[in-house]
């Protein structure tokens, strides 16, 4: 028996077939046809099809059916589905069940103004959760649809973000979403229901939004007519998805309080489980609904990898990463940073990176840059800390970190396990995410048994003690620039 995870992603669609001991059989990526019109829109507009959305959904489910047939096995052994997505985007889907124009994207910044509106009429509720809206949020677009689109804003049945039209498309059934992706369109997930001001103060009506359920649900089943276009079996039932970020972070291994997960590519994205909701003051950090009871706590700061690239471009850098046990500890202070700006854990627009000592070589020099970027990590991980939230002596490493010599030196400076998963992905976590309320009690059970590790570092007792005293002396450099406290 199988679940399959659909990852609704910014350029297109994965689709991946996984059984109850989390080995991948099959994995299909199907790219989005761009709009005709995508060159013809103004700076900072960014429109996508829902339509290529679920062509490329269907391809990639096709390909995954027919490597079913491969190995003898038939579209009834999927047992579930589950849909992770990019959050933000706006789908206007009117009564006939189709959309009324191209979706606003994620990634569109139209709605700065209407933002602010936002920020305005719903302090009550951004104070609540501990955020602010920007233009990256769903409920902005919709105003300002209200306000340059009154014809589509009025005619429209209802607002959905990216998974919910998959899940409509899968099922048949545009009346539902999950608590996971509607934070980005102003639901109070606290007290669960849509907020007063939305309708009373911005004008957008509450029978605008479907109604919310819990991520991991089984909401709905396989409809025919999408049966004949993926080739799924009919009656299949379909789980209530998850956000890109959660998906990420239950791939990862993560999943019960205390567990984080460590995503590095050009920046660090930093995502871990809470009992309780946990804001920041200096809105450095916000909240993801957890797929049970809780939260997901997240973060991202500038400093990850993108020193790799950026300075050592054409270099072998697996290479490079086999001599760090040469060279580490290096007597250099290194912050990684190499673009303006940093957000945690300090926000400082102006932060620039910096370099304390010579290396000897440019393979020091690499080393030191592997050590500053596991230095950023354990701070990181300090702020949400000190914010009160528990820290585990297990973090679940993804991304751009699947080497053992840099995992020995971030186990050794965090002084904590650092376990990277045999598969990582948005579409895995959706696929464990199915697998929580059909394999499995819960999602942590589902975690457990599919996420499982496929290289692990533990700390070297011989070198957490020279990694503290560098971690320290990098923090006292920072606060002598106005870079964080210490």
């Amino acid at each position: 028996m199988f679940v399959l995870g659909l990852d609704i992603g910014d350029i297109g669609a994965t689709a991946l077939l996984a059984d109850a001991d989390g080995r991948v059989h099959s994995e299909h990526f199907v790219p989005f046809a761009p709009p005709p019109e995508i060159n013809l829109l103004p700076p900072g507009f960014l429109e996508q099809s829902p339509e290529s959305w679920w062509s490329a959904a269907a391809g990639s489910l096709r390909s995954v059916v027919e490597s079913l047939a491969a190995i003898g096995e038939s579209p009834e052994s999927v047992t579930a589905i589950a849909v992770s997505f990019t959050d933000g985007a706006v789908v206007a889907l009117g009564e006939s069940g189709k959309p009324l124009r191209p979706a606003i994207a994620a990634q569109d910044t139209r709605a700065a103004h209407e933002a602010g509106e936002c920020n305005t009429c719903g302090v009550a509720l951004t104070d609540k959760l501990g955020f602010t809206f920007t233009s990256a949020h769903a409920l902005p677009k919709i105003m300002w649809l209200a306000k340059h689109e009154p014809q589509v804003f009025y005619d429209t049945a209802f607002f959905l973000h990216p998974g919910d039209y998959i899940v409509g498309r899968l099922t048949g059934d545009f009346g539902l979403s999950d608590t996971s992706g509607a934070l980005s369109a102003g639901y109070d997930p606290v007290d669960h229901r849509w907020p007063a001001f939305i309708e009373s103060a911005l004008g957008v009506p509450a029978g605008c939004f479907p109604r919310i359920v819990s991520s991991g649900l089984i909401i709905g089943e396989v409809s025919r007519a999408c049966s004949h276009e993926t080739g799924l079996a009919p009656s299949t039932p379909v789980v209530a998805g998850v956000c890109g970020d959660v998906a990420e972070f239950l791939a990862s291994g993560a999943a019960a309080e205390g567990e984080w997960n460590l995503h590095v590519a050009s920046g660090i994205t930093i995502r871990g489980a809470s009992g309780s909701l946990i804001k920041d003051p200096e809105n450095r950090t916000w909240c993801r609904m957890h797929p049970r009871d809780g939260w997901i706590l997240m973060g991202e700061c500038n400093s990850g990898a993108a020193f790799a690239e950026k300075l050592f471009h054409g270099r072998n850098h697996a290479e490079l990463c086999a001599y760090a046990p040469m060279y580490s500890p290096t007597d250099m202070i290194v912050y990684p940073l190499v673009a303006k700006g940093e957000r945690l854990p300090f926000a400082n627009p102006c932060a620039e990176g910096f370099i304390i000592g010579q290396p000897r070589d440019s393979r020091e020099l690499f080393t030191a840059y592997l050590e500053g970027a596991a230095y950023m990590e354990r701070w990181c991980l300090e702020v949400f800390g000190e914010l009160g939230a528990k820290i585990g002596d297990t973090v679940f490493s993804t991304g751009a970190v699947q080497n053992a010599e840099w995992m020995q030196v971030r186990a050794s400076v965090l002084n904590r396990r650092v376990v990277c998963p045999r598969h990582e992905g948005r579409a895995f976590g959706a696929a464990v995410l199915a697998a929580s309320g059909t394999f499995y009690s819960d999602i942590e059970t589902s975690a457990r048994a599919m996420s499982l590790p496929a290289e692990t570092a533990e700390p070297d007792p011989m070198l957490v003690d020279s990694y503290l005293n560098r971690y320290g002396r990098l923090r006292e450099a920072c606060a002598r620039r106005g870079y964080g406290r210490l």
